[in-house]
C-alpha cells in the first residue's frame, strides 16, 4: 500500500531534503529525508535496531538544497500494513526534530508518486528592505538598497510561460531539460518585506534563487525590466545576477 503525507521543515539545519551519498555511501550531514524514514521507522518497527533505519523509502515531490524550508513539501512510502493516520502524524512527530513536522496522512493510489504526479509547485521568497539591520529579522537576507516592486513585476512578466531557464539554472542542475512552464509570478511588499511568490510546473536547482539576483541586480543597477527577458533569452548562467543565499525560500505548495 502506498502513504503520502505533508511535512514542513526549517531547512537550516540540514543539508537538504535528500540523503546524499559519496562512494556509495551515505553522508554524514542531516537531511530532512533521513530525519523522517528514521522517525517512521521508529514508529513501525521499534526503530532500536539500526537494521530498521532503510526499510522505509521515502520519495519527495522535489529536492529542497541546504536551507530551504518548506510548509507544502508531499512524501510517499510505501508499507504493507493499514496505518491509523492519527496515531502515525502524532507518534512520528513527537520523535522528529523540533524543526520538521508532518501532518495529512492518507492512502493513495498505487501509481502515485509524489515528484512524478505533481503538475505544479509553489514557492515563496522573502527578504528584508531596509538599510539598518533589527533583531528579529532572522536568517532572512537584508537588501539594504531601495526596490521597486512594480518594477520588479514588470520584469517577472517576461518569465511567464513556457521557456527555456537555461540562464537562470545552476551548473549543478543534473536534469537535461531546461524548459519549464511559470504560471504566476508575483512581488509585494508587507512592511520592510519584500516577497516574491512564483509558480510553475517545475523548477531548475536554484531557479528561484538566481531569479531573485536577477531582479536584484536591475533594481540595484536601475536596469530596464525589459533586461529579463534579454537574459532568458540569451541561455546563458552568465548573464544572470548571482544567486542568493537560500534562507527565506520555502517551498509552499505541491498541486496534483
Amino acid at each position: 500500500m502506498r502513504y503520502a503525507f505533508s511535512t514542513q521543515y526549517v531547512g537550516k539545519n540540514y543539508a537538504g531534503s535528500q540523503i546524499q551519498f559519496e562512494n556509495g555511501k551515505e553522508r554524514e550531514f542531516p537531511t530532512i529525508q533521513g530525519e523522517l524514514e528514521k522517525a517512521i521507522c521508529t514508529f513501525i518497527y521499534g526503530g532500536k535496531s539500526r537494521q530498521y533505519n532503510r526499510l522505509i523509502k521515502t520519495v519527495f515531490s522535489g529536492r529542497t538544497d541546504r536551507g530551504v524550508n518548506s510548509l507544502g513539501q508531499v512524501v510517499h512510502f510505501d508499507y504493507d500494513k493499514d496505518i491509523v493516520a492519527s496515531d502515525f502524524i502524532y507518534h512520528v512527530n513527537e520523535i522528529l526534530p523540533d524543526d520538521i513536522s508532518i501532518s495529512d496522512l492518507r492512502k493513495v493510489p498505487d501509481g502515485f508518486h509524489a515528484q512524478k504526479s505533481a503538475v505544479r509547485r509553489r514557492y515563496r521568497f522573502e527578504f528584508i528592505n531596509r538599510r539598518y539591520k533589527q533583531a528579529f529579522d532572522g536568517d532572512l537576507m537584508r537588501v539594504k538598497f531601495g526596490v521597486n516592486t512594480d518594477r520588479m513585476n514588470e520584469s517577472l512578466k517576461y518569465l511567464l510561460g513556457e521557456h527555456d531557464f537555461s540562464s537562470f539554472k545552476s551548473s549543478g542542475t543534473l536534469n537535461p531539460s531546461k524548459v519549464c512552464i511559470l504560471y504566476r509570478a508575483e512581488v509585494k511588499k508587507e512592511g520592510d518585506k519584500v516577497i516574491l511568490d512564483i509558480e510553475g510546473n517545475r523548477f531548475l536547482y536554484n531557479m528561484v534563487r538566481t531569479i531573485v539576483g536577477t531582479l536584484l541586480e536591475i533594481e540595484g543597477h536601475n536596469l530596464e525590466p525589459e533586461h529579463m527577458k534579454s537574459v532568458l533569452e540569451a541561455k546563458d548562467r552568465r548573464k544572470a545576477g548571482q544567486t542568493v543565499e537560500p534562507y527565506g525560500l520555502t517551498l509552499m505548495e505541491v498541486t496534483y
